[in-house]
């Protein structure tokens, strides 16, 4: 027998037109943008309508991107950024502000790499891992979230800031101890993102596994087998028997920033196709 409720609690909509992606009319900033996963990311954010802006230090794969993106007929817009530096970052996002008025949405994923136990460590490598992994972040969202903030309330919906860290958060992997802490780190930050600014602004992390990117070339040097026949074993021991692709992680990135995510906040996605769920033997 149906229920006789009122018109404004009934379902005013096709649930099947509601799995078509977009990211239309939504001002996006991207760090890391230019290479691996960030490349990625740009191309299917800005094909999904996006009005997009890419950073990165990589000034010559910044120009050629942004050349094919708006060649390609999407908003696209390349600011060459140190994410490290406040200033840098703090002139980027007051471009962007003095521009569109507006930021709906920031992935902030930027990020390097480099190997090392504990008793290893220098200071340089802290200042360079924790200076591009973490501080990076900090910097990004003292900058972006008054204006994250204030688009909320100018469209009465929810901002978005997106974190890509890694199941090294979760993993001791063996020579890591500074890679590992810096992306443990940025899942804490994640967390405090969505309860300090709740209301306003969703705080989001996926969890990238084994990609095929060159920072996973650049881990496999020094190794005495050939990268190909290194690839090859790591793919017979994921579940899903393949190395992760930057799009498997762009298309997870893209429905977060979307519509269809609005309910999703203070969590982290791990995408690598059953890694983490491997017993020790």
């Amino acid at each position: 027998m149906p229920l006789n409720l009122p018109i404004s609690n009934k379902i005013n909509r096709n649930p099947m037109v509601q799995f078509a992606m977009s990211l239309k009319n939504n001002t996006i900033l991207l760090t890391g943008g230019t290479s691996g996963i960030g490349a990625t990311c740009a191309r299917h954010f800005a094909s999904l309508g996006a009005e997009l802006f890419i950073a990165s230090n990589q000034l010559e794969a910044g120009q050629t991107l942004e050349s094919e993106l708006v060649n390609a007929g999407y908003q696209a817009r390349f600011i060459e950024t140190d994410v490290s530096d406040e200033s840098s970052v703090q002139k980027l996002i007051q471009t962007i502000d003095s521009e569109t008025g507006k930021l709906n949405a920031v992935h902030c994923n930027a990020g390097v790499w480099d190997k090392g136990k504990v008793t290893d460590f220098s200071d340089a490598q802290w200042d360079k891992l924790m200076g591009v992994n973490v501080k990076a972040a900090f910097y990004l969202a003292k900058h972006t979230v008054p204006i994250l903030e204030r688009t909320a309330e100018a469209e009465s919906s929810l901002s978005t800031f997106l974190i890509t860290t890694s199941v090294a958060a979760h993993i001791g992997f063996p020579d890591h101890a500074l890679y590992c802490a810096s992306k443990a780190a940025l899942e804490a930050l994640v967390r405090c993102l969505a309860v300090d600014h709740a209301g306003k602004i969703r705080a989001l992390g996926i969890s990238p596994g084994t990609i095929d990117t060159p920072m996973l070339a650049a881990s496999c040097r020094g190794w005495d087998k050939p990268v190909d026949e290194l690839y090859a074993e790591v793919e017979k021991r994921i579940p899903v028997r393949r190395l992760g692709q930057p799009d498997d992680i762009a298309k997870a990135a893209a429905f977060f920033l979307s519509d269809q995510a609005t309910y999703i906040n203070g969590t982290i996605l791990t995408i690598d196709g059953g890694t983490t769920a491997l017993p020790p033997w």
